[in-house]
């Protein structure tokens, strides 16, 4: 059953969208074709295809955690513009 403009006028009211009359007619065309393609899909024969999430598989590309030694704290303060002691030194952000 096709959208009336009405309902996509509740929807543009529900999503804070404020149409014009044009709009309102493009859009009620544009949502009435994307629900006769999703009419299209659902009389599609599926019996026997597995349901997914995804049209490609995924995979993690994370990598596992490696404990690895630190580099050397003078070295590492050696590149700061400003420090105190072993502490980098930032400007205030909170008064």
């Amino acid at each position: 059953m096709p959208l009336t403009r009405t309902e996509v006028e509740h929807v543009a009211l529900l999503s804070r969208l404020e149409l014009t009359d044009a709009e309102l007619e493009r859009m009620t065309e544009q949502l009435n074709s994307i629900i006769e393609h999703f009419a299209a899909l659902g009389a599609l024969d599926t019996t026997g295809v597995e349901p997914t999430s995804h049209v490609v598989p995924l995979q993690n590309v994370w990598r596992d955690d490696v404990v690895q030694p630190s580099l050397p704290i003078d070295e590492v303060l050696a590149l700061a513009p400003d420090r105190i002691a072993d502490l980098f030194r930032v400007p205030r952000v909170v008064e």
